[in-house]
């Protein structure tokens, strides 16, 4: 349908991975695999903390959060990465392309604020104690997750409104394994320049706000630790730290260097390959990192998944049959 030298776009080709099919034809089993472990593994921790009244505090209800995130934002772009493994190219949709480019940016601009949340979760549990409970009640805690959740529906819809304004010419081709809002605007007819540094100016205050409180309330952290009296209370401490920063370590590093760098210094097949890490797996790792260095998840694991009507308990690891007499 042409008017004048445009055309309405109402699909896009995803141009997807420069691989060999055999080598495709490998990384797909591969992926896929990954995505299946990585949703089990998200909704086990998910169940987990529900079932166990000794996980029922701000801390978990903030993981259980991540968790979630992590499995709406695995189903919105990986279908469409292993869709690309097997066929090359890849076609979606407009709305299916803005759809995909919106909950991305919503899931991405959520868990930018939830890791900043979770670190002042953090800074309240150690650094004031004595007013944790009352500072990061239940009800405090589900207005705290609506107010994440709004604000990534709101902050997307200026990323996604200026992407979906501009004309396109013609040519569909995205040079991208998913629809991501640069990779699109690349195709329009008019200079962007203009948007995309409004789109750069509101991503660099959606991760940079957050980071900064979070390297804000790790230095008080930090410094409250090594005022501790005793080893064992800051190696406590220390553990219930760790694997919030080795998860804002892995969040942020991605994305800042796929969202932050500039253009000229990564390539269009590096930015692919960011975006894959980035989207599947840091998802993956995140459920690891937390069952391998959190003692009351990994027992609750291995209570939930030792749990049978044949067996009377499960502690340390090891079954104990119910002997009837």
């Amino acid at each position: 349908m042409e008017r004048g030298n445009q055309s309405l776009v109402t699909k896009f080709i995803l141009s997807g991975f420069s691989i060999p099919p055999q080598l495709r034809a490998v990384l797909f089993p591969v992926f896929l695999i990954i995505y299946l472990i990585t949703l089990l593994a998200n909704s086990l921790i998910i169940a987990v903390v529900k079932m166990n009244p000794r996980l029922h505090s701000a801390m978990y209800f903030f993981l259980c959060n991540l968790s979630f995130l992590d499995i709406c934002f695995l189903t919105t772009n990986v279908p469409t990465c292993l869709k690309g493994f097997l066929l090359g190219k890849n076609t979606i949709t407009y709305s299916g392309c803005v759809t995909q480019m919106y909950f991305g940016l919503v899931l991405g601009a959520t868990q930018c604020l939830l890791l900043a949340v979770m670190a002042l979760d953090r800074y309240f549990a150690i650094c004031n104690p004595l007013n944790y409970q009352r500072l990061m009640s239940r009800v405090i805690c589900i207005k705290i997750c609506i107010t994440t959740w709004t604000s990534g529906f709101l902050i997307s819809v200026v990323h996604v409104s200026f992407t979906i304004t501009v004309p396109f010419c013609g040519h569909n081709e995205v040079n991208h394994v998913v629809c991501e809002v640069a990779a699109v605007l690349r195709l329009a007819c008019i200079d962007t320049r203009l948007i995309e540094a409004v789109i750069s100016g509101v991503g660099v205050v959606v991760l940079l706000v957050p980071l900064s409180l979070i390297i804000f309330t790790y230095l008080h952290i930090i410094a409250t630790i090594l005022r501790m009296p005793t080893a064992s209370g800051r190696h406590k401490a220390f553990s219930t730290c760790g694997s919030h920063l080795m998860v804002v370590t892995l969040f942020y590093g991605t994305t800042i260097v796929m969202y932050m760098s500039p253009r000229s210094m990564i390539s269009a097949d590096s930015n692919k390959v960011i975006a894959v890490f980035y989207g599947l797996v840091t998802p993956a790792l995140n459920p690891l990192i937390y069952t391998l260095r959190n003692k009351e998840v990994k027992g609750a694991v291995k209570n939930l998944c030792c749990r049978n009507k044949d067996w009377q308990r499960c502690e340390d690891g090891v079954l104990r049959e119910n002997q009837k007499v």
